[in-house]
């Protein structure tokens, strides 16, 4: 079940954000973040968070936010996290799915990532598959905790009907 995000849902899924932002992969954040900090920047200041639950498991997490103001307000920019235990499942594939539904309702017309790391082949290989494109490379744009220096990918889907 996909439902909005509470500040125990957060806590019960800290382990698994703190392990990904510290392995330094995937995600552009301080990997000395304390919970409150991650809480703010992950729940708090997007427009809404949403949790991927199984039981009393939280699996997975999504934020929705816009990515930009004024004449580019119609595009919004999400951020997902899996557990190790979803990876595998369809989980992130559910979250994004729920995702551009919850964009369609909030007004938004297309979806944007804006640092999608390019060794990610997981995550790249998933948005293209839900019919992201990659229209922008950001060169050397993260730094990789074992591979250093390595590109993003900026990736865009346009959800409104033609």
């Amino acid at each position: 079940m996909i439902r909005e995000i509470t500040r125990t849902d957060f806590e019960s899924f800290w382990n698994t954000f703190e392990q990904v932002v510290k392995a330094q992969e995937t995600y552009a954040f301080d990997p000395q973040m304390s919970l409150d900090e991650a809480y703010r920047v992950w729940c708090k200041t997007p427009q809404k968070a949403f949790v991927y639950v199984d039981g009393n498991d939280i699996l997975g997490t999504y934020y929705i936010k816009p990515n930009a103001m004024g004449p580019s307000n119609h595009i919004c920019n999400c951020g997902y996290m899996v557990s190790n235990k979803a990876r595998g499942k369809g989980i992130a594939r559910q979250l994004c799915e729920h995702s551009q539904q919850t964009a369609k309702a909030l007004g938004y017309e297309a979806m944007q990532f804006n640092c999608v790391v390019s060794t990610n082949d997981v995550a790249v290989k998933l948005w293209q598959r839900l019919e992201f494109k990659i229209v922008g490379t950001l060169p050397k744009a993260y730094r990789h905790a074992q591979l250093g220096y390595v590109d993003c990918y900026v990736m865009y889907k346009w959800l409104a009907k033609a």
